[in-house]
């Protein structure tokens, strides 16, 4: 193999997140023969989630260690990353577009005066070059883009690309580096986390989102019901949020996450340019309102016109059916 593609992997509460594999997938499309080389950053024992990456696709893990590594910081996964790819030297650096991805990587490549492609939806290749195909006007058009010189830096929207085959045979080297992590001028000490139980919304094949239609907090309550039948996570427009219908960690669109479900159900969601910045691109877009006018019709696949506290408890009953 010619060259080198470095992945940044990213875990949560101890399980790598769908996006690191999907990384990989997208290091393979950038240039098919490179040696992919994952790279995972920790407090403690990293092998299980090292031979996880492997068995998705990479060709051979490196992980690091330290205490300064239990919370993410610019300044300590910087050193660790900037380190690694000094001694690598690879072709490229594929990352998934996540609160981390987004906070890191604009400053790895300032450090290393290189360009970074960010929030890459699809990666083709022409001839032996790879064409980033990115979101721009808040999804509103598409532009492609291409690194002509140095090393290939981008970061890959969660639920976009297809992560590759998952196979328990593969094997491949597994590294334990040792990296000083030092001179931090942030240490975190805690994280208190305030956010919704079940399916990580930003990797859900199925959201449920409501909007002020729903018009309580009790009104979200059938959402959370209907999207534990089908697997998915519960959103919110900007608008239910500020009516603390719940907590603004789950609102969706240009202020708030950028999602690409199979599946989006929006309730009571009127279609604010702001709210379909975050979810037009959804591959299957269902809206139910009570007004027939309601901008959210304009991009939806599916449309049902009427009373949400009707149409729900309808859907909820016949997905019941169909599941016994």
């Amino acid at each position: 193999m010619s060259d080198k593609i470095l992945v940044i992997g990213e875990s949560r509460d101890g399980a790598l997140r769908n996006v690191s594999f999907e990384a990989i997938a997208a290091a393979r499309k950038i240039k098919e023969d490179a040696e992919v080389i994952a790279l995972l950053l920790s407090d403690g024992s990293l092998e299980d989630q090292a031979q996880e990456m492997i068995s998705y696709g990479a060709d051979r893990a490196i992980t690091v260690t330290h205490d300064h590594l239990k919370h993410y910081t610019s300044e300590g996964y910087g050193q660790v990353v900037l380190q690694v790819i000094d001694e690598e030297s690879p072709y490229g650096i594929v990352m998934g577009h996540t609160a981390i991805g987004k906070d890191l990587t604009p400053k790895i490549a300032s450090r290393l005066e290189i360009g970074l492609i960010s929030d890459a939806t699809d990666i083709d290749l022409d001839g032996d070059q790879a064409v980033f195909t990115r979101p721009i006007y808040s999804g509103k058009a598409f532009e492609k883009k291409v690194i002509k010189e140095g090393i290939v830096f981008a970061t890959v929207r969660p639920n976009n690309i297809a992560m590759l085959e998952k196979d328990d045979s593969r094997t491949g080297e597994i590294e334990v580096k040792d990296i000083e992590v030092k001179d931090l001028r942030t240490i975190i000490k805690e994280v208190l986390r305030k956010q919704s139980e079940g399916v990580d919304m930003s990797e859900a094949n199925v959201v449920i989102a409501g909007g002020r239609g729903v018009k309580s907090a009790e009104g979200f309550n059938p959402l959370y019901e209907l999207a534990e039948l089908l697997g998915g996570a519960v959103g919110a427009s900007r608008g239910a949020c500020d009516a603390e219908y719940c907590d603004y960690s789950l609102q969706i669109g240009q202020t708030g996450k950028v999602i690409t479900p199979d599946l989006y159900i929006a309730v009571g969601i009127s279609g604010a340019i702001q709210h379909l910045a975050g979810m037009s691109n959804s591959k299957v877009i269902v809206a139910i309102n009570k007004d027939p006018e309601a901008n959210i019709f304009n991009i939806a696949d599916y449309g049902i016109v009427g009373d949400l506290f009707e149409v729900v408890p309808q859907l909820i009953e016949e997905i019941k059916q169909q599941q016994s």
